[in-house]
Order: structure tokens, then C-alpha cells, then sequence
């Protein structure tokens, strides 16, 4: 698998029929598309192959998905809906398909549903949830322990966070 965090998610898709037959055929695709199009555009590389009637396929690379794994025989509409999640929603899509191992569903209604915003660390959620709901005493303030509060809610279960750039972290409740 390739790694291209800058690039939009995009496939290969190889002949099976020349890759079996010693040839090297295939095609990069856009992956955030109609599945349809992606269709579309497999058959047109297929049509093309140096060995004729070809009709099988598989995604033999990617990019642009960071750590999300497309496998060789993935169903296309669920490349083209992985793909559109990424596409729209970055680094931030790509960690939610990771941390539920590539379940669109979960990581879709978990954005939705669970998500709590930015901030530069967990502690700095934890300081604001705190300051916004209670009034701290500036005598007691430097006392509080942001960051083994954050820790205490990231270990018993309670918050999750995706990284997706240095002092920028997505806080997230677990159901």
C-alpha cells in the first residue's frame, strides 16, 4: 500500500487476466466517485488489455487513505463511500475508518453523533468541559490536574481521540 496523505484517495486496478499471462495491466482510478464511474472506468481498463475477453480484476494499490486498508477484492460501492468520507473529511475521516477498522457505519454515526470538537490536547478539553460547567475558585484553579483528568477519561473509556496534526487532536465520547 502507498501512503500519500496529500493526495484524494485513489485505486489500481490490475488485469487479472494479463497479470496471470505474465503482462503488467491496469489502471489508477479516482476513488471518490460514483461507483458507477469507478465501474465505468475498470471495464475501459479491462476492454484495453492486452489479452482478450479480459474480465476479472483486483485493487492491487491505493493511496491517499492513509492507514485505512482497501483489500484486493473490495466491493467497489464501498471503496466509493470510504473514499468520499475520506475526501471530505481528511486525516480526521481516515482516523475514525482505523479506529473501527474500516466500518463506515460506525465511523460515519460516531462523527455524528460522539464528536466533540478540536483542541490541542485532550487536557485542553478536559479544561474547557470543566470551566464551562463549574465555577473553579482562582485560588484552587492551578491545582487542577488537566492532564491526569484527561488520562482518566481516556483510560476508563469515557473519550477517544484521533491525531491528526502536532497539538491538534479530535475528542470524541465512546457510546
Amino acid at each position: 500500500m502507498t501512503n500519500v496523505s496529500d493526495s484524494s484517495p485513489r485505486i489500481y486496478v490490475a488485469c487479472l487476466a494479463a497479470y496471470n499471462n505474465g503482462f503488467l495491466h491496469g489502471a489508477w482510478i479516482d476513488a471518490d466517485q460514483d461507483p458507477d464511474q469507478i465501474r465505468d472506468e475498470i471495464a475501459a481498463m479491462l476492454a484495453r488489455s492486452p489479452v482478450k475477453d479480459a474480465e476479472e480484476y483486483a485493487i492491487h494499490d491505493y493511496e491517499g487513505c492513509e492507514g485505512v486498508d482497501i483489500s484486493e477484492y473490495a466491493d467497489i460501492d464501498r471503496v466509493a463511500r470510504m473514499a468520499a468520507f475520506i475526501a471530505e473529511h481528511g486525516a480526521l475521516g481516515t482516523g475514525l475508518l482505523e479506529q473501527f477498522c474500516g466500518d463506515m457505519d460506525q465511523a460515519e454515526s460516531t462523527l455524528e453523533d460522539c464528536y466533540h470538537g478540536q483542541f490541542a490536547s485532550l487536557a485542553d478539553y478536559m479544561e474547557e468541559l470543566i470551566t464551562e460547567s463549574v465555577t473553579i475558585p482562582e485560588a484552587l484553579r492551578y491545582y487542577v490536574d488537566w492532564q491526569a483528568m484527561a488520562r482518566d477519561a481516556e483510560i476508563g473509556g469515557d473519550l477517544f481521540t484521533i491525531e491528526t496534526a502536532d497539538s491538534e487532536v479530535h475528542v470524541f465520547s465512546n457510546r
